[in-house]
C-alpha cells in the first residue's frame, strides 16, 4: 500500500471509530454527507443533489486517491452491517440500497473512470457546476451569487487537474469537450452581461474579476485537447465486464446485455406498430399547430399541469398530496441560454426546497426546434407527464418526503426514468390524451425512441457502435434531427447504463403491477400500488419488488424464494 493511501486511511479515523456500535442509519447519514462533497456533476437532471455551502469541485489526483480510501472504509462498514436472515425486510432493502450507492461510486472512480478518459467530464465539473447554480429561477440571493463566483474561481484549478488526470484520453470524448467549449469566451460574456444587473454591487465586481481567468482556462483547455486529440485512442466502450458490473451492482438489474437487447427490440416492434395504427387513424388530419408564442405555451402548460393532477385523483390513479408545489414553464433567461446545451434546462428543486415550484425552461415556439422541444411547442402534456406531474418533479418530491432517510437521498435512473416513461403510457391508456390524436402519435414516437436507446446504450458500451454510428442510427431510425441525435449518443457514450433505464424500468413496473394484482386479487388497488411505487420511486425496482411482494428474484445475488 502506498504512503499516500496510508495517509488517507489515517485521516479516516473519525469514520472508522464511528463504526463501533455502527448502525445502518449512521452509515447512510455519513455516506450521503460525504457524497454531497464527492459526487461529480453530470449533464443529467436526475442525479443533481444539494451541495454544502462553499462547495468547490476538486479533482486533483490526491483528492481522488483519498476518496478511494474513504470509499473502502464505507464498504468495510457496509459489510460489517450485513443484516441477519431474521432482520426486517425493510432493513434488508435499505442495506442493499446503500450497497448500490457505494457501487456507483466504485463504478465512477475505478470502473468507468470518466475522470481519466473523458475530457467532457471536466466541462461538467466547471461550466456544468456553474450552470447548476443558475438553474433555480431568479431572484439570486446574495449567498447564491457568492457561490457562483466561487465556482468560477475554481475553474482554472479544476482544468489543471484535468490535464494531469486525463492519462487515458479518448478522441471522441475530446471532440465532445472541444465542441462544448466552442466560442466559450463569447458565451460567458453573454452570461456575465445578463447576470450583472441581478447581482449586488460587490458580487457583481467579484463576478467581473473571476470571469477572465475562467474564460482563459477554458480556452486553453480546449486548445490543449485539440493538440492531443489526434494521438488519443478512438475507442470509448467500457466493455462487457464493466457493463455487467454496472447492471448487477449499481442498477441491480438481473438481466444480461443480450436479454436487455431482446427486451428493447420487442418493445421497439410494439411501439412501431402502435405508431403505425395511430398514423393511419390520423390520415387526412391537418398538421398539429404550434403555439403562437412562448406566453401561450406557458399558459397552456400551467392549465394542463393542473388538469393532470385532477385527472389522477378523479380516476383513482395516484394520490396528490396537499401542499405539493407545481411544475411550471418559464422562458429561457439570457443568462442560461449560452449554456443551454450543457444540461437539461430544468430545476426539479431538492429536499430542502419542497416549498418551491419545479421549473422547465422553454424557447419561443418555432418549426426549427429539436425533437423534444418541438413536441412541447405543439402540446406540452407528454413532457409534463414525464418530467413534471406525475413524472420526475412529482415523483422526486414524494421521494424526498420519504420518512426513511436512506431512501430519501438515493437516486437510480432505472427507477426514476422508468417511472417517467411508464407514466406516459399509463396516462395514454387511462384516456388522458384521447382528445388529441397527434399527441397520441407523438407518445408512440417517444416509445420508439426509448426502445432504441436500449440497443444504442448496449452497443456503445460493448464497442459495437462508435459514437458517430450511434448518432446516425438514432437520426435515421427514430427519426430525429441530427443535433438531438448526436447529443443523445454523446450522453449515452459517456454514461453507460443510463439510456436503458427508461425502457427497462418501465418493463419492471409493468411486471410488478401484474404480479401485485395477481397476488392481491380482489384487494388490489391501482392507486395504492402507484402510491407505493412513487413514494419509493428513487429505489431500484428490484428492491421495490422484494419489499412489496417479498420476492427477491430480481435482486442480483439474492436467492429467490
Amino acid at each position: 500500500m502506498s504512503g499516500r493511501r496510508i495517509t488517507a486511511l489515517c485521516a479516516l479515523l473519525a469514520l472508522s471509530c464511528g463504526a463501533r456500535g455502527d448502525s445502518l442509519d449512521e452509515l447512510g447519514a455519513s455516506f450521503w454527507q460525504w457524497r454531497a462533497q464527492e459526487q461529480p456533476f453530470s449533464s443529467d437532471d436526475i442525479p443533481r443533489i444539494e451541495r454544502p455551502d462553499g462547495f468547490v469541485s476538486d479533482w486533483r489526483g490526491a483528492t481522488v486517491a483519498r476518496r478511494l480510501a474513504e470509499l473502502g472504509e464505507f464498504e468495510r462498514r457496509y459489510r460489517a452491517l450485513a443484516p441477519s436472515a431474521a432482520a426486517p425486510l425493510a432493513v434488508k432493502v435499505d442495506h442493499r440500497l446503500i450497497g448500490s450507492a457505494l457501487a456507483r461510486v466504485r463504478w465512477e472512480l475505478e470502473v468507468q473512470e470518466g475522470w481519466r478518459r473523458n475530457p467532457a467530464f471536466y466541462v461538467d465539473q466547471t461550466l456544468g457546476a456553474v450552470t447548476a447554480l443558475l438553474l433555480p429561477p431568479a431572484p439570486f440571493a446574495s449567498a447564491r451569487q457568492q457561490e457562483i463566483v466561487k465556482r468560477l474561481q475554481a475553474i482554472p484549478g479544476t482544468l489543471q487537474a484535468a490535464r494531469e488526470n486525463l492519462t487515458e484520453l479518448r478522441a471522441p470524448f475530446a471532440q465532445l469537450a472541444i465542441d462544448a467549449l466552442e466560442h466559450v469566451d463569447e458565451r460567458l460574456a453573454q452570461v456575465e452581461a445578463a447576470l450583472a444587473p441581478l447581482f449586488a454591487v460587490a458580487n457583481r465586481q467579484a463576478l467581473h474579476q473571476a470571469m477572465p481567468a475562467a474564460v482563459r482556462a477554458l480556452g486553453e483547455y480546449r486548445s490543449w485537447l485539440e493538440s492531443r486529440r489526434g494521438a488519443a485512442r478512438a475507442d470509448t466502450a467500457v466493455g462487457r465486464e464493466a457493463y455487467v458490473f454496472f447492471l448487477r451492482n449499481v442498477a441491480l438489474l438481473p438481466f444480461t446485455p443480450e436479454e436487455l437487447l431482446a427486451m428493447g427490440r420487442q418493445e421497439w416492434g410494439r411501439a412501431v406498430s402502435f405508431e403505425a395504427y395511430q398514423h393511419t387513424r390520423n390520415a387526412g388530419l391537418p398538421p398539429a399547430p404550434l403555439f403562437a408564442d412562448a406566453a401561450a405555451q406557458i399558459a397552456a402548460e400551467k392549465r394542463d399541469e393542473e388538469q393532470v393532477r385532477a385527472f389522477l385523483v378523479a380516476h383513482h390513479i395516484l394520490s396528490v398530496p396537499e401542499g405539493l408545489r407545481h411544475y411550471r414553464n418559464l422562458l429561457l433567461p439570457p443568462y442560461l441560454a449560452p449554456l443551454s446545451e450543457l444540461t437539461e434546462m430544468d430545476d426539479l428543486t431538492g429536499p430542502s426546497r419542497l416549498d418551491q415550484d419545479g421549473t422547465s425552461y422553454i424557447r419561443p415556439p418555432h418549426a426549427g426546434l429539436g425533437f423534444f422541444d418541438l413536441s412541447k411547442a405543439r402540446d406540452p402534456r407528454p413532457i409534463i407527464v414525464h418530467e413534471g406531474v406525475p413524472g420526475h418533479y412529482f415523483q422526486l418530491c414524494l421521494g424526498w418526503r420519504n420518512p426513511d432517510p436512506i431512501r430519501r437521498h438515493y437516486y437510480d435512473s432505472a427507477a426514476n426514468e422508468g417511472i417517467g416513461f411508464y407514466a406516459e403510457e399509463m396516462m395514454l391508456q387511462a384516456g388522458y390524451f384521447d382528445d388529441n390524436p397527434h399527441t397520441r402519435e407523438t407518445i408512440y414516437s417517444f416509445m420508439r425512441l426509448r426502445a432504441l436507446r436500449v440497443e444504442v446504450d448496449i452497443k456503445l458500451a460493448l464497442g459495437e457502435f462508435s459514437l458517430a454510428q450511434a448518432a446516425a442510427y438514432l437520426a435515421s431510425t427514430v427519426p430525429m434531427d441530427p443535433q438531438t441525435a448526436r447529443a443523445e449518443a454523446a450522453f449515452f457514450a459517456t454514461g453507460p447504463g443510463q439510456a436503458i433505464s427508461y425502457q427497462i424500468g418501465k418493463l419492471q413496473i409493468l411486471k410488478l403491477l401484474a404480479d401485485t394484482r395477481r397476488a392481491r386479487g380482489t384487494d388490489f388497488s391501482l392507486q395504492s400500488f402507484h402510491d407505493f411505487v412513487w413514494r419509493n420511486g428513487n429505489v431500484p425496482l428490484a428492491l421495490q419488488r422484494w419489499e412489496l411482494l417479498e420476492d427477491p428474484s430480481e435482486v442480483p445475488g439474492v436467492a429467490s424464494r
